[in-house]
């Protein structure tokens, strides 16, 4: 599943491309991609003639502020608040394979192609997922997105947040039983983490992953927050990582899963020490980690 790095190349590469982007048309190939209520009819309707304006990330969530243009207003120095009408919201999450294609020039679609948008030019913006687990909604003005996008409410603070802190994540885990990579796979605890970059995290600060989280001090909680933060914003600069179906809006593999040091690397020798790395599943995902830096 996309992390935070993986939604976050997304989003920049929709706010690059789509930036002004108009719905001339759109089509909804699976009914089950949109969540939001009244289906794909409600969708398409008040869809079809918005323009997509700015971008954000909310956790692994895409959010796009959508406007339309008052007829009355020609002058196009006058600013976007003042000449344009609020269109509502677009939500995305891209769940385990959902990814945005730019299609510069007419083309069929895949058996995999849930939503498809159009501009007046013709160029269009593809939704593909090969599992059929992603989601997308529409969101009037008038309504709170996350009265909508209900996943939103259950979102902990970003890890770039000042909130997302060692007194935090201490007040948090007091008490709890559940391993540290548990908790860290825990959206309600840090939004956006996942698995790749919470195994990436602990081994940077030596923690075992199967460790309690409630016996952590507070020293070792620091020092997994700046290793995630770390991790991140390198994953960040590398486009995210891509080890199977991750893509970016132009279709080029993130970069950063060449140089993981444990995640996807069992068996093999760790970087620091040369040890074997280790791969057990715990809360049923995949847990990598070195015997040795991770004692």
């Amino acid at each position: 599943m996309p992390e935070l790095p993986e939604v976050e190349t997304v989003r920049k590469g929709l706010s690059k491309r789509l930036l002004d982007f108009q719905i001339e048309n759109l089509e909804v190939c699976r009914e089950r991609a949109i969540a939001s209520p009244g289906g794909s009819k409600v969708f398409i309707k008040m869809m079809r003639g918005a323009s997509i304006g700015e971008w954000h990330r909310r956790g692994k969530y895409l959010i796009a502020k959508l406007y339309r243009r008052l007829p009355s207003q020609t002058n196009k120095t006058t600013s976007r608040d003042s000449c344009d009408a609020s269109a509502g919201y677009w939500g995305v999450h891209l769940r385990m394979t959902g990814q945005f294609q730019w299609i510069e020039e007419a083309s069929n679609p895949c058996p995999h192609t849930r939503v498809r948008f159009w501009n007046k030019e013709g160029k269009e913006l593809r939704f593909v997922d090969t599992r059929s687990f992603a989601e997308m909604w529409w969101v009037s003005p008038k309504e709170k997105i996350e009265n909508i996008i209900t996943g939103l409410k259950n979102l902990g603070p970003e890890p770039f947040s000042p909130e997302f802190n060692a007194k935090y994540l201490l007040k948090k885990l007091q008490g709890k039983k559940r391993s540290i990579k548990s908790a860290l796979l825990d959206q309600s605890i840090v939004a956006g983490a996942g698995n790749i970059y919470s195994d990436e995290c602990l081994f940077l600060s030596g923690i075992n992953p199967k460790k309690e989280s409630g016996l952590l001090t507070e020293v070792e909680l620091q020092s997994i927050c700046s290793n995630l933060i770390e991790v991140l914003r390198i994953s960040i600069g590398k486009g995210g990582t891509t080890f199977s179906d991750f893509r970016d809006l132009e279709g080029i593999n993130g970069n950063y899963g060449g140089q993981a040091w444990v995640y996807r690397r069992t068996k093999k020798s760790c970087r620091k020490c040369g040890a074997i790395i280790q791969r057990e599943k715990l809360s049923g995902r995949s847990t990598h980690w070195c015997p040795e830096c991770q004692a």
